[in-house]
């Protein structure tokens, strides 16, 4: 076993999940295929990235799946989204309306700030140092 392909992410609506993570994070669209059922296969991950892990966007389809999503890691940060150009990608995300929790840190480990997505889930924003 080489990687982890994939990571699910319960998300509310398809289309707003895609444009939230296309436009706000700057991910790519790598599939949306109709699964003829009402569901779709969707997958996205960071642009540029080759072989790295991608989430598959999976709509929540009854009750008991929509009420875990934006809690799917109980609170705490749940994603760790790498950066090259930590002050760039920072203020592109700022301009395109990202919710940071916090201002940003510089951490022996490297610069970070905790932001939620469109569903309340918490993601850091790292370049490592």
């Amino acid at each position: 076993m080489s990687h982890i392909a994939l990571v699910t992410l319960v998300v509310r609506d398809y289309d707003e999940a895609i444009s939230f993570y296309t436009d706000a994070l700057g991910f790519e669209l790598l599939e949306d295929t109709d699964r003829g059922d009402g569901s779709r296969w969707v997958v996205v991950r960071p642009r540029g990235t080759a072989e790295g892990t991608g989430l598959l966007l999976a709509r929540a389809k009854d009750d008991d799946q929509r009420s875990r999503v934006g809690a799917q890691t109980g609170g705490r940060v749940g994603f760790f989204l790498h950066t090259e150009d930590f002050a760039a990608d920072h203020a592109r995300m700022q301009a395109a309306g990202v919710h940071f929790l916090e201002e940003p840190r510089h951490e022996p480990y490297g610069s970070v700030a905790v932001f939620e997505d469109l569903y309340g889930n918490r993601w850091d924003l790292l370049q490592p140092a």
